[in-house]
């Protein structure tokens, strides 16, 4: 038996539900959390060297590239099955979003440093990485589910959970 559905068994029943009903959203959360870790990880590599006057620059680098491993993880787990468009449309829209989202992600970071004059590594963070990544997160589940991946079932699902039920011996 499968290790997911091993673990899914041993949650109760209102849980297992729960699961499989924000399953999507669970790995869009997920994939989120990944993807905040690589934004972090070069934003921080880049500010703390080679852009060290260029905060903002370095964050926007950041974002594209966590932008590029986003667009790879959601086509193929949080929205597995949902698609409906060919694949260089739903590619494009795909960017297109998240370049939105990007915008979305900068800007409390921008009017942090450049309009409220703060100049800190927390006043960053909080704008840049709490702020910024929430409203871009909201954004884009909503325009990914809505534009991109937008027909639910559209493809098979290789990778999905399984959708556990209790079992129950009859005798």
């Amino acid at each position: 038996m499968p290790l997911a559905r091993r673990v899914l068994g041993l949650l109760p029943e209102p849980v297992r539900f729960l699961i499989n009903k924000h399953r999507e959203l669970i790995r869009f959360a997920v994939v989120g959390g990944t993807t905040f870790l690589i934004d972090n990880g070069i934003w921080y590599a880049l500010k703390l060297t080679v852009l060290q006057d260029k905060v903002v620059t370095a964050k926007a680098i950041a974002v594209l590239v966590a932008v590029i491993a986003s667009y790879v993880l959601s086509r193929e787990w949080s929205f597995d099955t949902r698609g409906g468009r060919e694949r260089h449309h739903e590619a494009g829209l795909f960017f297109l979003v998240s370049g939105i989202g990007i915008g979305v992600n900068l800007l409390p970071l921008y009017a942090s440093r450049h309009v409220l004059d703060l100049h800190s590594e927390i006043a960053d963070f909080v704008s840049g990485s709490v702020i910024g990544m929430l409203l871009a997160t909201v954004f884009k589940y909503w325009a990914m589910r809505k534009f991109v991946f937008p027909q639910a079932d559209a493809r098979p699902s290789v990778t999905s959970l399984p959708v556990v039920t209790e079992q129950r011996d009859v005798a």
